[in-house]
């Protein structure tokens, strides 16, 4: 299909844009989350070594980025021959949320789920682009009851959320897109260095 030279021209600054914007904030979050994704890295890796579990939540493209890090966690990211580690995606059960939502409320859907499967001293990962969703905060609230050490992935400056966390990982940006992109980001890098350091 052929098209007009305007639109290519639209068409091509539109991909060199994205890419540059995206770039650009992940550029900036060395300086801006650093610190704090090496403070994650040492909570997991505590939590791994002393048998606990690392529970994950968040909506729409954070529930997606909750399955991935799950993922990446218990089937691997690149070490062929170590063995599963323990984490949960508190977003994939559909007969859980739905009841939930249905019985308890909609806000109450993830820390119900915190409350039956945490443990004292497990992690919680609370995935929010705005630290505003209501279900991810009470989950962090509920977890930080039963002695659980809860990191927040967020944006937008952190929201309420970062007042509910022990480490706010927070994406210096205030788009959804490039929030969601940093997101994935650090959890690949969490992944990658809790697997290498496990498993050396």
């Amino acid at each position: 299909m052929a098209h007009s030279p305007l639109t290519l021209v639209y068409r091509q600054k539109y991909i060199q844009d994205q890419l540059n914007d995206s770039a650009d904030t992940k550029k900036r979050m060395y300086e801006a989350c650093a610190g704090d994704i090496l403070k994650a890295v040492d909570a997991i890796l505590r939590t791994y070594k002393e048998g606990g579990k690392v529970l994950l939540c968040g909506n729409g493209g954070s529930a997606a980025d909750s399955q991935h890090i799950a993922t990446e966690l218990v089937i691997r990211m690149t070490k062929h021959d170590r063995r599963a580690l323990p984490a949960i995606a508190l977003t994939t059960d559909s007969s859980m949320i739905t009841a939930g939502g249905n019985d308890i409320g909609f806000e109450n859907i993830f820390s119900r789920q915190v409350e039956g499967l945490g443990n004292k001293g497990d992690v919680l990962i609370a995935i929010s682009t705005s630290g505003k969703s209501e279900n991810v905060n009470r989950a962090a609230a509920e977890a930080k009851k039963k002695g659980m050490i809860v990191i927040g992935f967020l944006g937008k400056g952190g929201g309420p959320a970062k007042d509910l966390v022990d480490i706010a990982i927070i994406i210096p940006s205030d788009d959804t897109q490039r929030i969601q992109e940093g997101h994935i980001t650090v959890a690949h890098i969490l992944c990658g260095i809790v697997e290498n350091e496990m498993f050396a």
